[in-house]
Order: C-alpha cells, then structure tokens, then sequence
C-alpha cells in the first residue's frame, strides 16, 4: 500500500507540472475568453460594415427626399404667385425666379440654380463649387434640358463628393423659356455619417475591451468550482478519501459538484471493501496454507503418516479451491454477462432445489408451498442461492431440527425461502452474515466453508434485480427469502 501511495502521488504531481508546463494559454478561462474574443471581435467585424452601408444608405435617400422637397416647396410657390389660369409670361417667370431665391434659403450643400432662355440666371446661394460655375458642361447641359431629369455627378473631388440633382423645365406657350435646378453634394454628409460610423466602432470597441473584462471576471467565478473540484481531485488519494466539494445552487456545476462526491463515495466504499476483502482473502487463504506447511514440515518416513498428511493437505487445497472458485464468482456477479435468463417453471424448481438440498445432510426436511407459475431468471444461480442457504441451515441445526424450502408468487414477485428451527443467529452477528468472511458467532462449524455463501446469495439476488429477506430467532430458527422480479429486465431494483 505504501508503494502504491507513493506512486500515486508521484503520477499526481507529474500531473501537475504538465498542467503548469502547459502556460497560461492553456487555463480554461483564458481559452472562454479568446473564444469569447474571437466571436465578439467576429461580430463587430461583421457589424461595422452593415451599419456603415445602411448608414450612408439612409443619408443618400434623405439627401433624394430634400430635393424632392425643395422642388414641390416651388411649384407650390409658383402656383401662389400666378395671378390668373393664364399661362404667365417670360418677365412673370424671371420675377418668380427672382422671389423665390430670394426668399427660399436653401440648407448646407444645397444649391439652387435658374436658368432663362439656357442661360444661367441666379442661384442660391451665390457661391458654387467649380462643377457647378456659369460655364461648367453640366451646368450648360441644365439650361438645355426639354424634360424632367434627376441623376447623379461623379468627382474626384473629396471636398465636394459626388453631386445629386433635380432639373425641372418651365414651358411657356409651348416651349422652354426656363429652368429650374436642385444640386445636393455629398461630401458634408457623408463626412458627418462616417464621424457617426467612427463614433460607434469606438463605442464597440470600448465595449468589447469592458465586455472581455467582464467576461474574465465572470468566468473566474464560474469555474472557479471547478477549480475546487481540482483542488479536490488533486488531494484525494488511496489514503484520504475525506475531501468533498461544497455544493452550491442546482445548476450544472451544482451538479458536477453532487456527482463528484458520489464518486468520491463509492471509491471510498470501494476501496474500504477492497481492503477489508483482501485482508479477510489474505487471512483465510493463510490458515490452509499453514496447516499444509506445517504437517509438510513435520511430515516423516511413516507410511501410514505421509498418508495422512497428503490427505489433509489435499483436503485443505480444494478448500483453498472453493474460496478461489468462489471469489471469482462474487467477480464475476458485477458483469452484465452473469445471468443467462431463461423462462423457469417454478413449480418444477422448487421440487428440484428440494430433491437436491435433502442430500446435504440428515435433517427433517419439507416443501412447505410449491406455488404454479413461471419467471425469468438463471436457473443454474437459483439453484446455487437455494442450496448455499440450504446448506448453511444445516451447519446451524441437528438432525432432529427441520429445514423447509418454499415458494410463491406475491403480485409481480416470486419469493423463494429456506427455513430451519436450529439456533437462530444472535442481534450481534445479523448485520455482517451478508459480509464477505462473515460467520455467526455461535456456529458450530466455524472451520468449514468459505465464509462466502450467504455474500454470493445477496449478489445472486442483486443481480435479478431482486434482494434478501432473513428473520431469526434464538432458540427457535432462521428464514432467508429470495425476494425476485418475475422479470427483471422490466422490474428496477428496489432500495431496501
């Protein structure tokens, strides 16, 4: 044990130091927060670009609205200035023209430009860009225009951006006598839309850093039972299985936490068991392997005593043979594979287990009930449950005594039993006869058997899914009952 402990620490702390060779990078909660990052840094990136489109999106279709505006906001003063239903004239259009710029003052980037004749009148405001000068080719283009036209000039120049515009025809008896021109440039707005596409990336960029400082925190306190549950692990050895986690909420680490001390529970039942079990093994295997040495050592060149001696050490070798055979069956009982089920008549096993179990020994035996109907089980394990019972009855009772065997179905349950009326088994001894090794301390025969029967019988029973109920009385007997599914591959195992 000694050894083992040491190498399992030795494995623990080689454990460590990879965990610690393995870096920061290697931490759960910095992996969170890269990914974290990643899919953060993903999504901005993906962001950014969809509002910057849809941003100057609506700033060109708020620029298309405004000269849409300021052309109805002149029709509707052109209607108001008409005196009559009469067509009006030439010099009535040039005081319009003039009216309206002057009272009209168009906002930031808005130029409105007349024309009389083709040739270019007034504007508002007065300065223009060059594009849009007296003598510009899309400004000569404008006052020659005969219908509506609305359209979009490029530039190169990044102060001025591209130019929008509006250019209506004025006819007067049937011909165009002038012009009317809405231009928006677009720089100013588009500069004030990418200060806001500027201002926002920064605010998501500062949110990322904060988020990601939250996000560090906030993991910390997340794992940081997982980190106790580390810490645990770590401390847990053959020889201290005392640490449990605390557990906190009923979320999922509250879970981990609940699972992890049930495991910690059974590996401490477990290794408690083994070490019993070995020392119990260790203790029965040595008493037949002394005897056997020590006869052998005394053994002389009598005949008639090397007899006597390859005798007993015989005797004492299939012993050993028993408890091997046995403890391998107890093995054996945990695996999947131990029961080979089949469809059993339990009227015709319960006069077959009382056939077999009336040449164990001269006793006053009985079938007290031999009930109708069939189960599924192993019938071999059955028989060998019945007769390990049967044959512990009869190390606790004399040949006057009576031992009886039994069945009966009770709803979905079979119940097979075996009574005796011998010495009963004391309050003392009633809650270790299922251990491993175990014998009562008023057993008659305490040299002979394993000390594995009744443990064998338990895990025959378990592994049907079923159990063992035993009553005993000093001075008057004992009754052990099989408790079992008719089938356990539909019936769960009842805790009792």
């Amino acid at each position: 044990m000694k050894l083992g402990s040491k190498s399992s620490l030795n494995k623990q702390n080689l454990s460590t130091n990879k965990t610690k060779e393995r870096g920061f990078f290697w931490e759960a909660r910095t992996r969170i927060l890269l990914w974290y990052g990643v899919l953060m840094t993903s999504f901005i990136g993906l962001c950014v670009p969809i509002f910057s489109e849809i941003v100057l999106y609506q700033v060109d279709r708020r620029v298309r609205e405004e000269l849409v505006e300021e052309l109805e906001a002149f029709e509707k003063f052109v209607e108001e200035q008409s005196s009559s239903s009469k067509p009006f004239t030439r010099q009535e259009l040039k005081n319009i023209f003039r009216r309206f710029l002057y009272l009209q003052i168009p906002e930031d980037d808005i130029f409105i430009i007349t024309f009389l004749d083709g040739e270019f009148y007034r504007s508002s405001p007065r300065a223009r860009p060059k594009l849009l000068q007296k003598n510009s080719v899309l400004m000569k283009q404008w006052g020659k225009i005969t219908h509506k036209q609305k359209g979009e000039q490029k530039t190169d120049d990044p102060n001025l951006g591209n130019i929008l515009y509006l250019v209506i025809p004025i006819m007067i008896d049937g011909e165009v006598q002038g012009t009317f021109a809405i231009a928006h440039t677009t720089a100013g707005e588009i500069r004030e839309a990418q200060q806001v596409i500027f201002i926002v990336a920064k605010v998501l960029l500062i949110g990322l850093v904060l988020a990601l400082i939250l996000a560090w925190v906030a993991s910390g306190k997340v794992l940081a039972r997982l980190r106790s549950l580390n810490a645990t692990a770590r401390s847990i050895s053959e020889l201290n299985l005392n640490y449990r986690i605390p557990v906190q909420g009923k979320g999922e680490m509250g879970e981990l936490a609940t699972t992890f001390n049930r495991m910690l529970d059974r590996l401490q039942e477990s290794f408690g068991t083994q070490k019993a079990f070995i020392n119990d093994a260790g203790h029965e295997l040595r008493t037949p392997i002394a005897i056997i040495r020590g006869h052998l050592e005394l053994m002389g060149d009598d005949p008639q005593e090397q007899r006597e001696t390859v005798e007993l050490a015989i005797d004492e070798l299939d012993r050993m043979s028993r408890i091997v055979d046995d403890l391998i069956l107890l093995a054996k009982s945990e695996r999947p594979d131990f029961l080979q089920l089949e469809t059993i008549d339990l009227d015709c096993l319960t006069q077959e287990l009382y056939n077999k179990a009336t040449g164990l020994a001269d006793r006053n035996w009985k079938l007290d009930a031999n009930t109708i109907g069939v189960m599924v089980g192993d019938r071999q394990r059955l028989t060998q449950a019945v007769m390990n019972l049967s044959e512990n009855a009869t190390q606790y009772t004399t040949e006057t005594d009576t031992i009886a065997i039994g069945s009966a179905i009770d709803r979905s349950w079979v119940r097979l039993w075996v009574r005796d009326t011998g010495i009963g088994i004391a309050e003392i001894d009633r809650q270790k006869i299922f251990e491993r090794f175990a014998r009562a301390s008023n057993s008659r025969r305490r040299s002979e058997g394993s000390g594995l029967g009744l443990s064998i019988v338990r895990a025959i029973a378990q592994a049907h899914g079923g159990w063992v109920e035993f009553i005993s009385t000093l001075g008057v007997g004992s009754t052990f009952t099989l408790v079992l599914p008719l089938d356990p591959s539909q019936e769960k195992l009842i805790s009792h």
